[in-house]
This record gives structure tokens, C-alpha cells and sequence, in this order.
């Protein structure tokens, strides 16, 4: 082996990602890649991957490669990507469709949720046997129960919804989320695979946006209430909180992910990874003192201070497993909401987004 080679730092391990460009997902690399392990993502079409793979520290450039899946339902979607030389040692599975109104929610959500995670992990036990972990990103849509909160919620929590109930778009998406996860335990019971599984149930996930995103427009969910006070969409009425109060900064979560791949300990267990409370009033509140350069973009003072719709009554979270066994030191609000707005506000200045 020549000298160069010798300088070069080994990496921890071959990890497959799935869904690559999405929010989570973009913030997944960024910590494997900190934490020194190469990465093949997966994404839906050759534009997205080159434009992740331009986005990517060019030092770190060599740790990062792409593959096409366009359709995660599709039997064997994985099949192919997984018998791969060298193998692979971890397996993040991100992927999964999310939006508002469906057409038909079997097929345009449903099936793409469960059969996409049962599918990689058919692929993983057939074709990956030096796989040690998969981690599935879940949601605290699967754990949540509404209008039924118990006191508190923790992973022993299910939301109860039915397939006959997922047939309503508005329930579609957390059946989406609980029936996915629910299969994946239950594929790990059927076939006994040589890896083991940890999902992670995060909450409304603020935080930067991915440095490849292509438009305002496709920021992730969670994030677009901040994106609105930024662009003046509140200036006239601040926007209801419902249906969720609580967040977590996406750089935790993506810790998590990693955290939930490498520690022994973390194999066969949920995560519900929750940092804290918000309101809409309280995110206005928080823009308007750190960025003063905004105030007329902004709700009146009065419109955010004196309507706080933080419910007395809200229900509590235990989120102590993922302090415990992945060491998680969740970000506060402020911090989270505030580089959120940094990260808009660099995006608009690069005259990037067309829109």
C-alpha cells in the first residue's frame, strides 16, 4: 500500500440511505459523514443526485456516491443496490411519501410506506448479510393518539388508527407511518434476519434547510411556519398552532439516527424523539428578537404576545429513553428556530430559489 493510501483515515463502515434529499435525510449524511462513514443514497432521479453530490464538501466528496430508485414500492426496488462491492455494514431507511391531500391513498401513500420498508428489508436479508443495523425513520405519528392523549407519551404509546380509517386522507398519512413500522417489527418476528432494528419517532422537525434544497416551495412541512413568518405570510394574523405543539431540531434527530446505528444497545427499540414545546406566537416572538430587521414582516407584537394558543391542558412526553441510551442533549427552541431562519435567509440572498 503506497503512503498516500496509509494517511488516508479508514472509514467506520458502508452505510445505505435511503431518500436521500429529503430533510431528515440531508442532515443523516451530514452527521455520518462527520462521523467518518461512507454513504450511497438513494434518490428518485439522476438530476436530484447530482445536485446532492455537487452540494457536498469537496473534501468529503470521495465518501458520498448515489444510485436511482425511482419507485421504493416496486418489488426489488433494493435488490440490486444492496449487492454491492465493498458491502455494506448499516442501513438508514428514511424514504417515505408525505403530503397533504392524497387521490388514492393506497397507492400514492400506503403502499409506497409499508411496501417500501418491508421491501429493503426483504432486500437487506437476502442480499446484505454483513448488515448489522437498519434504522427506520418513523414518526410520532405513529405513537400519537388524538383526540385520546393519555398524560404522557413514551415508545409504549400506538396511535389506534384503522386501515378502514387511512381510507380518509386526513388519517392517511399517520396510518402511512403506524403500518410501516408495525411491519417492520413484525418482518424482524417472522424471519429472524442476522440484523437488528431501531426505529425513530420524531416529532415536527425544525432546523438549517439541506444545502441541496432546489426551492422554498419544497421545504419540509414542519418548517414552513417559520418559512411564512420570514416571507410576511403571518403579517396579517398569526397562523393556529394545531394540530402539534411539540418540535425537535433536526440535527438532533439526525444524531439520533446515527446514535440508534452504533450503539449496541439500541438494537430493537423506538425512539420517540421529542425536544420540546412550541407555539406559533412563541416562534413570532423568538424571529422578532433575534432578527429585528424582520419586525415588518411580522405578526403585530400584540397578535403574538397576547395570543399564545399553547393549550394549559397539553399532554406530556418521556423522551428519557433517547437521552439514556442514545446520550441525546435535545436543542432548545430559540437556538433551533434561529438558525432555521439563517438558513432562509442565506438561501433567499443566494438567488437560488426561482420562485
Amino acid at each position: 500500500m503506497g503512503s498516500t493510501e496509509n494517511c488516508l483515515p479508514r472509514s467506520k463502515g458502508k452505510v445505505l440511505l435511503t431518500g436521500g434529499t429529503g430533510f431528515i435525510a440531508s442532515h443523516v449524511l451530514d452527521c455520518l459523514l462527520d462521523h467518518g462513514f461512507d454513504v450511497v443514497v438513494t434518490v428518485r432521479s439522476e438530476e436530484k443526485g447530482q445536485r446532492l453530490v455537487k452540494s457536498i464538501d469537496e473534501a468529503l466528496g470521495k465518501q458520498v456516491s448515489f444510485v436511482v430508485v425511482e419507485d421504493i414500492a416496486k418489488e426489488g426496488a433494493f435488490d440490486n443496490v444492496l449487492q454491492s462491492a465493498p458491502p455494506f455494514d448499516y442501513v438508514v431507511h428514511t424514504a417515505s411519501p408525505y403530503q397533504l391531500h392524497w387521490d388514492d391513498p393506497v397507492k400514492h401513500c400506503l403502499d409506497p410506506a409499508i411496501k417500501g420498508t418491508t421491501g429493503i428489508l426483504k432486500s437487506v436479508h437476502a442480499y446484505a448479510p454483513t448488515v448489522k443495523r437498519v434504522i427506520i425513520t418513523s414518526s410520532s405519528a405513529a405513537v400519537l393518539n388524538p383526540p385520546n392523549h393519555p398524560k404522557a407519551y413514551d415508545e409504549s404509546s400506538w396511535c389506534d388508527v384503522t386501515w378502514e380509517q387511512a381510507m380518509d386522507p386526513q388519517n392517511t398519512y399517520k396510518a402511512s407511518k403506524k403500518f410501516a413500522e408495525q411491519a417492520a417489527w413484525s418482518f424482524l418476528t417472522t424471519h429472524s434476519p442476522s440484523f437488528t432494528l431501531a426505529t425513530i419517532n420524531n416529532t415536527y422537525t425544525f432546523g438549517p434547510i439541506p444545502r441541496s434544497l432546489a426551492s422554498l416551495t419544497t421545504l419540509n412541512t414542519s418548517n414552513h411556519r417559520i418559512r411564512d413568518l420570514v416571507q410576511g405570510r403571518m403579517r396579517d394574523g398569526i397562523h393556529p398552532t394545531a394540530p402539534v405543539f411539540t418540535f425537535v431540531d433536526v440535527r438532533d434527530v439526525a444524531l439520533a439516527h446515527v446514535r440508534a446505528m452504533t450503539v449496541p444497545e439500541a438494537g430493537g427499540k423506538r425512539f420517540y424523539v421529542v425536544g420540546g414545546f412550541f407555539s406559533n406566537p412563541r416562534l413570532a416572538g423568538i424571529v422578532r428578537r433575534r432578527f429585528p430587521e424582520l419586525e415588518e414582516k411580522l405578526p403585530a407584537r400584540e397578535e403574538a404576545e397576547g395570543k399564545d394558543d399553547f393549550p394549559e391542558d397539553h399532554w406530556a412526553f418521556d423522551n428519557s429513553r433517547s437521552r439514556e441510551v442514545l446520550g441525546l442533549k435535545y436543542r432548545g427552541l430559540e437556538e433551533s428556530v434561529a438558525d432555521t431562519v439563517e438558513s432562509i435567509l442565506r438561501f433567499e440572498g443566494s438567488g437560488k430559489d426561482g420562485n
